[in-house]
């Protein structure tokens, strides 16, 4: 399990070019197994070393900055890979009218820190990443936040245990939602773990 990505990990764009097609494809077919909806209009992506590299190889490939782009990239998204112990996702909640849109993050404020990923008398709440605040001083939040979910030995087992149910959860006054992942999501998330 690779818990980083390294500029030996970056091909080139000739390269990248040459597989993109075929890598984009499995990605996606894994993906499927890592996307989780919850109410309405809240899409987690659980991130994994083979999602990240994929899309810091899409970045590059949009915007040819070379070597000095593939360091900012890695130190972007090493962070997201997951190390052995947690789980990353990508919250995006995803409302196509932008008025609508607007409306629903402005009374959203502060939701990043009412996640929670509940199990067998387990429970674990998502750390946002403190890349840049999320929820502006008007309450607003973004479209998109990123969340780790740090697990102990003895949560991580519970969790890799078939069968288990996991339910993931708003605690938001504003947005009071969950979902039970299906054994495949399981299934794939626990691969995560060292």
């Amino acid at each position: 399990m690779k818990t980083d990505i390294t500029h030996a990990d970056i091909l080139s764009l000739d390269a990248y070019q040459a597989v993109r097609v075929d890598k984009r494809c499995d990605v996606r077919a894994a993906k499927q197994n890592r996307r989780v909806e919850v109410g309405p209009f809240a899409n987690f992506m659980f991130e994994n070393y083979e999602s990240l590299l994929l899309q810091i190889h899409e970045m590059l490939r949009i915007e040819k900055g070379g070597d000095p782009q593939i360091a900012d990239e890695l130190a972007a998204y090493n962070p997201m890979v997951p190390k052995g112990r947690d789980l990353t996702a990508t919250l995006m909640f995803e409302i196509a009218d932008p008025d609508r849109r607007d409306t629903a993050l402005g009374k959203l404020g502060g939701i990043e820190s009412t996640i929670t990923l509940s199990f067998t008398g387990h429970t674990i709440t998502a750390e946002p990443d403190d890349d840049i605040e999320r929820t502006r001083q008007d309450g607003k939040t973004s479209a998109v936040h990123f969340l780790h979910f740090r697990f102990t030995d003895d949560q991580a087992a519970a969790f890799k245990s078939a069968d288990t149910e996991i339910t993931l959860a708003f605690g938001h006054p504003g947005y009071r939602h969950a979902s039970v992942l299906g054994e495949n999501v399981r299934a794939a998330l626990a691969d995560d773990f060292a």
